[in-house]
């Protein structure tokens, strides 16, 4: 499992690149694994809100559709348009892959560091 040190993660297995009060946002390798292969996503417009623990967009793969929740409140400020064309992108490269950048960002604090992810994602793994 990749799990890059720069990078802040949320329990719902969503990444967050923070550049001050902007951010982009992505799903983990985790989470893209789990998923098995993507087929098509749905985003957000430019301008739309985000709610921290609120769903924005969502992805389907083959086994199911699983919503994208939101690990920061801000506004959509960009969203990647490549990936509605190519969500396969996410499977190959899910910290290069993101789906939002976002702008205003707040609600960071539950937000964890790497290592704090990755014990946490061996907590989950222990109780399946």
């Amino acid at each position: 499992m990749n799990v890059p040190g720069e990078l802040k993660y949320s329990r719902t297995h969503e990444w967050v690149k923070l550049e001050g009060e902007t951010a982009e946002i992505g799903i983990t390798d985790y989470a893209q694994d789990a998923l098995g292969d993507l087929v098509f996503v749905n985003l957000p417009e430019a301008g739309d809100t985000l709610s921290a623990g609120e769903a924005f967009g969502d992805v389907e793969s083959v086994k199911a559709v699983s919503d994208i929740i939101s690990p920061v409140s801000g506004e959509v400020a960009e969203i990647n348009e490549q990936l509605l064309d190519a969500p396969e992108t996410i499977n190959n490269d899910p910290y290069g892959a993101w789906f939002v950048r976002a702008k205003g960002v707040s609600a960071t604090e539950e937000l964890m560091d790497a290592a704090a992810y990755e014990a946490f994602c061996e907590e989950e793994a222990a109780k399946e």
